[in-house]
């Protein structure tokens, strides 16, 4: 299935412009214009350069800076004014990045259209005097005991259960910040996003990509999903002409694994769909304690359009075969 060719994408009757609500962050305004580009594409009428209005606006998560999410709310913290603005009518649709999305909206806002997935992995960037890492062993270079920065307690648990010899230190901030604190010195090393790296341009050298079978991605890594009103259908359709469905098909399997575990920041949790050349669905989920001393990985497959049975089956499994502290 492809995206609607542009005829059959229904005229748009309301007035101009159209507000797209987004956080302010370099990466988040890079992915709300390209999204913009992609809608134009396929809605002739749009093309005009005053169609659209951007509203960027600054989320709890972009102002607190000096404590991790799991002590501040969590990931929604990153949408919550963002859902206010666009329930209150003051943008008519919102651009994020799916991973910092609730698996649960809040009444009136439906997640109505996810584009297609740049690269769903994690990448490890070795800060200076570090030798490039070896795609094969990535953590092999990391002298021991070095610092680590990261402020996502997925990577974290995997890191040190598969080294536990290193330290994890708190890296917040957008991309261009913790590339900078590495740059300093306050760190040996970090992970960052591949896809957030790639569309910005700043993918270094000797960086490497992680394997998801090596490191679980987030749920909903490298995809850009949008939200609209839920009585909203003149957006809905609009939206439905560029809807990626192998993107929906994926995060509609990590977001239901996610959504069975119901797991707060504080709970390591990775989810990771992929399309097989045969047309199914390839889904590994994973639990862990923070401090890597418990990690507990599954991987099934079974028909795309079984995403969401497949994504929730896993996440039961895992949560009643994980320690129920993980959940507490």
């Amino acid at each position: 299935m492809s995206p609607a060719h542009p005829a059959s994408v229904p005229q748009h009757r309301r007035s101009l412009p159209l507000r797209v609500g987004t956080r302010g962050s370099p990466l988040a305004l890079w992915q709300t214009r390209d999204f913009l580009d992609r809608v134009t594409r396929f809605c002739p009428v749009l093309r005009d350069a005053k169609a659209f209005e951007e509203h960027a606006i600054a989320t709890s998560g972009d102002r607190i800076q000096d404590r991790k999410l799991a002590e501040i709310g969590g990931k929604g913290l990153f949408a919550k004014e963002i859902h206010e603005a666009l329930l209150d009518g003051r943008v008519d649709f919102a651009v994020h990045s799916l991973k910092d999305l609730e698996t649960e909206m809040p009444p009136g806002i439906v997640l109505a259209c996810t584009l297609k997935r740049e690269d769903a992995r994690d990448c490890l960037l070795p800060g200076p005097g570090l030798p490039p890492c070896d795609p094969v062993e990535p953590f092999a270079a990391l002298p021991k005991g070095a610092v680590i920065g990261t402020s996502s307690v997925r990577r974290q648990s995997q890191l040190l259960h598969m080294r536990p010899d290193l330290q994890v230190v708190m890296f917040r901030g957008n991309v261009q910040t913790r590339m900078r604190k590495l740059a300093e010195g306050e760190a040996a090393a970090t992970l960052l996003a591949l896809a957030g790296l790639r569309r910005l341009g700043l993918e270094p050298a000797g960086s490497v990509a992680i394997d998801p079978e090596v490191m679980v991605p987030a749920a909903g890594q490298g995809i850009v999903g949008v939200t609209v009103r839920a009585d909203d259908t003149e957006l809905h359709e609009l939206l439905a002409a560029i809807e990626d469905p192998e993107a929906r098909a994926v995060s509609s399997a990590e977001r239901a694994l996610l959504a069975a575990l119901d797991g707060s920041c504080r709970t390591p949790i990775g989810g990771h769909a992929r399309m097989l050349p045969d047309g199914r669905l390839r889904l590994t989920g994973l639990v862990a304690r923070a401090d890597g001393s418990f990690l507990l990985r599954r991987t099934e497959e079974g028909p795309a359009a079984d995403a969401v049975r497949l994504g929730a089956e896993m996440g039961r499994a895992l949560r009643r075969d994980g320690p129920a502290d993980l959940f507490a």
